[in-house]
C-alpha cells in the first residue's frame, strides 16, 4: 500500500540542497508526482509532492527531519488523501491564464488592486515570477518592473476579467496584459508594426508638410483621422493633395532623421535572434519604411509609394490607399505566406486604422495610443518601450542583452 505526501523545505538557499532531500527520498523507493521551487533574495521554498510505500513511510519521515535540522531549513510532511490526490489531479483541466503587470515601478498599491481582482474572478495564483531584471526597477534612466503572473480557475469571463484589469490599469497608471495560457502563447512567429508613432516617434506625413508650409493644416486631419472621427482614405488623400509640389529632396532630409521609438532597436535584434518573422504594415511611405528595413532587418514591408515627377510631390500615390481593412488583409496574407495562423501572430500600433490589424492578430497591442484605440484593444502598453513586447512573449531581461 502506498502513502502519498507533500514535502515543502524553507529555509537560506544554498548548492545541493535539493540534492540531499532527493537523495533521501531515493533510498525509501519514493515516486515523484509534483515538484515547484523558488528563491526570492536567497531565501528558498521547494516543495514535492511523492508516494512511497507505507513501511517506508516513518523512516523517510524521519530522515527528512533530521536532514532538515542538519541543514539549517524547516521541512512540512503533510500526507495527501486519494480524494486531495484525485481533485489535484483534475485540476489539470482549469482555465489557465498569463497575466503580465508592466511599469516603470510598481507599488504595493498596486500589486494589491491587481491581486484583489483575482480573487473577485475565482482565480488562483499558481506561479508569481519577475522578468525584469534585478536593478531594472531602481535604475535612473528606463526604469521598469515586470511581474508575470500564471492563473488557474473555473469558468471565469475572460473578456470580463481583461476588461476589468484593463481598466484598473487606466486608472492607477500601469499596464496590464491578459492572454490565455495556450500552446499558441510559446509559439508566435510573426511581429508586424505600424511606423509613424510606433517604430518611430513622429507622423512623417506632418514632418513632410512642415517642409511645405501647411503643417497645420495637414497635422489637423492627421489628427482627427487618429481619433477615428474621419475614415482612414479620406484623411489621406486630403493631407497628400496639401503636399502637392514638395520637393523631393525633403524626403531624404526627413528620412535621414528618423527618431527611433524607445526599445526598438532592442526588440527587432531579439525578435530577428529567436526567429521571428517581422513585418511593417503602414499607412505611411515606402521611401520610410524601406529606411528602417535597413536599419532593423524587417522581412516584409507594405506601405504607400508616393509619386514623384521632376523631384517634385504629385499629391498621389501610387497603388491603393492602405487603410484599417487593407492592414488586416495583409496580415492575413503575410501568415498564409509564411503558413503561420493567424493565432501566431503580433501586431502593434497606436491609430484608429491599426484596430482593423490589432483585432485579427493573436495578440493586439495598443502602443503609446489614442484613447480610443487603448480602449477597444486587447492589450496596451503606454508607460514603456516597444521592447516591453518581449515580457509579452515571456521572455527575461536576463537573457537578452541590453
Amino acid at each position: 500500500m502506498q502513502e502519498t505526501f507533500l514535502i515543502t523545505v524553507s529555509g537560506s538557499d544554498r548548492p545541493g540542497l535539493t540534492n540531499a532531500f532527493a537523495s533521501i527520498l531515493a533510498e525509501a523507493g519514493a515516486t515523484l508526482l509534483d515538484i515547484g521551487q523558488a528563491v526570492i533574495h536567497n531565501s528558498l521554498t521547494f516543495g514535492l509532492m511523492v508516494q512511497v510505500e507505507s513501511d517506508m513511510t516513518a523512516s523517510l519521515i524521519g530522515a527528512l527531519e533530521e536532514e532538515a535540522r542538519s541543514a539549517g531549513v524547516k521541512v512540512r510532511i503533510k500526507p495527501v488523501s486519494e480524494d486531495n490526490y484525485r481533485e489535484w489531479i483534475g485540476e489539470q483541466k482549469q482555465q489557465r491564464f498569463i497575466i503580465t503587470l508592466l511599469g516603470s515601478r510598481i507599488t504595493a498599491a498596486q500589486l494589491a488592486s491587481v491581486t484583489r481582482k483575482f480573487t473577485e474572478y475565482g482565480l488562483n495564483i499558481a506561479v508569481m515570477d519577475r522578468l525584469s531584471g534585478r536593478d531594472a526597477a531602481s535604475r535612473a534612466e528606463n526604469p521598469r518592473m515586470c511581474i508575470q503572473f500564471a492563473l488557474t480557475g473555473n469558468h471565469a469571463d475572460a473578456t470580463a476579467l481583461r476588461q476589468s484589469l484593463l481598466s484598473l490599469a487606466r486608472d492607477e497608471d500601469f499596464d496590464i496584459a491578459v492572454q490565455e495560457d495556450s500552446i499558441f502563447r510559446r509559439n508566435r512567429r510573426l511581429v508586424v508594426f505600424d511606423m509613424d508613432s510606433t517604430l518611430i516617434q513622429m507622423e512623417v506625413i506632418d514632418e513632410l508638410a512642415r517642409r511645405a508650409g501647411v503643417y497645420d493644416e495637414v497635422s489637423a486631419i492627421t489628427a482627427s483621422a487618429m481619433r477615428g472621427e474621419i475614415d482612414f482614405p479620406t484623411s489621406f488623400r486630403r493631407r497628400m493633395a496639401l503636399l502637392k509640389g514638395l520637393s523631393g529632396d525633403a524626403l531624404d532630409d526627413v528620412a535621414n532623421n528618423l527618431p527611433l521609438t524607445q526599445g526598438a532597436d532592442r526588440l527587432l535584434r531579439t525578435l530577428k535572434m529567436l526567429g521571428y518573422k517581422t513585418g511593417i504594415i503602414s499607412g505611411g511611405f515606402t521611401h520610410f519604411a524601406r529606411r528602417l528595413q535597413a536599419d532593423l532587418g524587417f522581412d516584409y514591408v507594405y506601405a504607400h509609394e508616393l509619386e514623384v515627377v521632376d523631384n517634385r510631390l504629385t499629391g498621389e500615390i501610387l497603388g491603393e490607399v492602405i487603410d484599417g481593412q487593407r492592414k488586416a488583409e495583409i496580415l492575413r496574407e503575410i501568415a498564409d505566406k509564411e503558413q503561420i495562423v493567424l493565432a501566431q501572430t503580433i501586431a502593434i500600433g497606436d491609430g484608429a486604422n491599426d484596430l482593423p490589424m490589432l483585432s485579427v492578430a493573436g495578440i493586439g497591442v495598443a502602443f503609446h495610443a489614442k484613447p480610443l484605440v487603448r480602449q477597444k484593444a486587447e492589450h496596451s502598453i503606454s508607460l514603456m518601450g516597444l521592447d516591453a513586447l518581449l515580457y509579452l512573449l515571456g521572455i527575461r531581461d536576463r537573457h537578452l542583452a541590453d
